[in-house]
């Protein structure tokens, strides 16, 4: 097959060489809630293989980019007691849910994963809406049962905050803190660290 980002031959859907020259992650950082939301990408630099999520495709592209990105954020990450990972909503659409796949690349010594947990009633596309469509048609989140208190909180991209607000506010009132998020990407970065 050919790599997807330079059309050479390759084994995998995007060519070793492109991962390591345009997929090397980056760490941003924004605020939601007074929580940080830690993304790996700028939207604009993965937006085509972000739009590949609802297609046969997807799959194997967020599985490179949760490698990429959230599985050596987990080889690196040390805290003083182990924590959950929770995926927003990780109902599984087009074939598998992209946020239970990167969820899956949180997988160390100090983080669980959890799925099954933070569920949206609203199944309405936030693709392309605007904020006030986003305000105005709420996820209406329910939160299953689970004994942890600590959790980081896992989705694909951030854009507006409302989804993650919304999530924290949740997982707040189900008395559980929330120490920050992870994203893949960050439409509209504050901030850059390394």
């Amino acid at each position: 097959m050919k790599c997807l980002l330079c059309e050479s031959f390759s084994l995998l859907h995007i060519c070793k060489t492109c991962q390591e020259n345009f997929l090397a992650p980056s760490l941003y950082k924004r605020k939601v809630q007074n929580v940080d939301v830690i993304s790996f990408y700028k939207y604009e630099d993965i937006k085509k293989l972000l739009h590949t999520k609802h297609t046969d495709i997807g799959y194997y592209i967020y599985k490179i980019l949760a490698h990429n990105s959230f599985q050596k954020f987990a080889q690196e990450f040390d805290y003083e007691y182990p924590v959950v990972s929770i995926p927003i909503d990780d109902t599984i659409t087009s074939g598998y849910s992209h946020t239970a796949l990167l969820n899956k690349a949180l997988q160390s010594k100090n983080i669980k994963q959890l799925y099954n947990i933070l569920r949206a009633k609203n199944t309405l596309s936030y693709s392309g809406k605007s904020r006030e469509f986003r305000l105005t048609n709420k996820r209406d989140f329910t939160v299953n049962k689970f004994n942890e208190k600590s959790v980081l909180l896992v989705d694909d991209i951030i854009t507006t905050g409302a989804t993650l607000h919304e999530a924290i506010t949740c997982m707040q009132a189900n008395k559980k803190e929330v120490l920050f998020c992870l994203t893949l990407a960050d439409s509209s970065l504050k901030e850059s660290f390394k």
